[in-house]
């Protein structure tokens, strides 16, 4: 299974704001970090915000942060609101579909994905914290270590 687009700069942005803490983190700040389109982001962000995984600050000084700990936060259930719980694939149609095995399948190859996913927390990716807080240009003891204009890369992209 490939995760969309859409679900990738969903953990990547859910991933800066657990690294930031209760510190609000602008759409804009987040979309320059990645390289991304600030106008894709802020649709995902609303999603975000309308499911309850961040909180949407408003104004001059606002921006974004996680609603509630990252420790309580399952990448299930970020994957499961930017993925949708559709079927891998639509047999709708096919010619075989009555007799087929294959959507039973894939099905519980879906469910499996989903019970690994469920196991992990945004905390437990989050977990290198002082190395994350560094490439998102978050000032930590030492200093921040890279200017917020230059994109992050990922191996994703």
């Amino acid at each position: 299974m490939k995760l969309s687009r859409h679900s990738d700069y969903a953990l990547r942005a859910m991933i800066q704001l657990a690294t930031s803490g209760d510190e609000l983190v602008s759409i804009r700040h987040i979309a320059q970090t990645y390289g991304i389109s600030h106008n894709h982001l802020m649709k995902i962000a609303q999603g975000l915000g309308r499911a309850g995984f961040i909180e949407p600050v408003r104004g001059r000084h606002g921006g974004l942060r996680l609603a509630r700990p990252a420790s309580e936060i399952s990448l299930g259930a970020l994957v499961r609101h930017t993925e949708g719980e559709d079927s891998l694939v639509d047999c709708t149609g096919c010619l075989i579909a009555p007799a087929c095995g294959l959507p039973d399948v894939l099905a519980e190859a879906m469910q499996a994905f989903l019970a690994v996913l469920d196991g992990y927390r945004l905390s437990d990716i989050a977990n290198r914290s002082h190395m994350l807080r560094a490439l998102f240009d978050i000032p930590t003891s030492a200093g921040p270590s890279q200017n917020a204009a230059d994109p992050v890369q990922c191996p994703a992209d």
